[in-house]
């Protein structure tokens, strides 16, 4: 059975997208069967990972609103055993459409445990807001990944999320669990960043992931050229950096499989 891990920050220019797209890689690289939904109706991972948004037949919106099989909405990437959901503008108005729905909050949650027998890892990628899509994602979720810039207001509208999350394990996932913090764009030259790593290890203490994603170049490239930092550029630091985050992600699982 996968695991799903939701990628989630309201706060938007996080890196929450690059992550995404980059860990998704790196997991299938270290031979782990993967699928990436992208839950943002800017579709940020899809055209990141080279698919041209307008001619996509079927998404995610496709899945949640018509009820189409969730197969039929898959598409492969250029790394061997990495899937991706891509995501459509039409998204914007899905929530809309499905306020009225029973159990609207677990529509997404029907879709990844459709899917879960045929991945190791389901990673959502969340729109920067705490809105009912984000609420379905989390509702689906294993655990959640909280992305955090280490620049100026790293953690303002943290406590939002927290609270959020609080509200979600209490009445819709008791089993969400927060597989971490993670910081991003972190530049060792700048007070600032060494400044906002030690307040946030501060905060969060065990919480936090040892790896940190660095500011590189790149990794700001590479989706333009609709490649992960992996197939662009191998031996990039923020190549290496998610490589790192995969194996630490995995080893984590391990351990908490076999204390169990």
């Amino acid at each position: 059975m996968g695991k799903v891990i939701a990628l989630a920050n309201q706060k938007g220019g996080v890196g929450k997208t690059t992550t995404a797209i980059n860990l998704s890689a790196s997991l299938a690289v270290l031979e782990k069967k993967v699928l990436l939904i992208d839950a943002d109706p800017q579709a940020n991972a899809t055209s990141g990972l080279g698919f041209d948004v307008k001619s996509i037949e079927n998404s995610i919106y496709e899945c949640i609103i018509d009820g189409i099989n969730p197969e039929s909405a898959l598409l492969k990437t250029e790394i061997d055993g990495f899937d991706i959901m891509p995501s459509h503008i039409d998204l914007v108005g899905a929530e809309i459409e499905m306020l009225n729905r029973p159990e609207r909050e677990k529509v997404l949650k029907k879709i990844t445990d459709s899917l879960k027998d045929r991945y190791d890892y389901i990673l959502i990628d969340c729109s920067p807001s705490l809105g009912l899509i984000t609420v379905n994602a989390l509702t689906a979720a294993d655990s959640v990944i909280i992305p955090v810039q280490c620049e100026y207001f790293a953690l303002e509208g943290l406590g939002k999320l927290l609270n959020t999350i609080k509200i979600i394990q209490n009445r819709l996932n008791t089993e969400l669990e927060i597989e971490g913090f993670l910081l991003t764009m972190y530049d060792p030259r700048l007070n600032l960043s060494n400044q906002v790593l030690e307040e946030v290890k501060r905060h969060f203490q065990t919480m936090v992931f040892e790896t940190i994603i660095h500011r590189n170049i790149r990794l700001s490239e590479a989706p333009s050229y609709g490649k992960p930092a992996l197939l662009y550029d191998a031996s990039s630091k923020g190549s290496v950096n998610h490589l790192n985050l995969a194996k630490e992600i995995i080893e984590k699982q391990k351990s908490t499989v076999f204390s169990n």
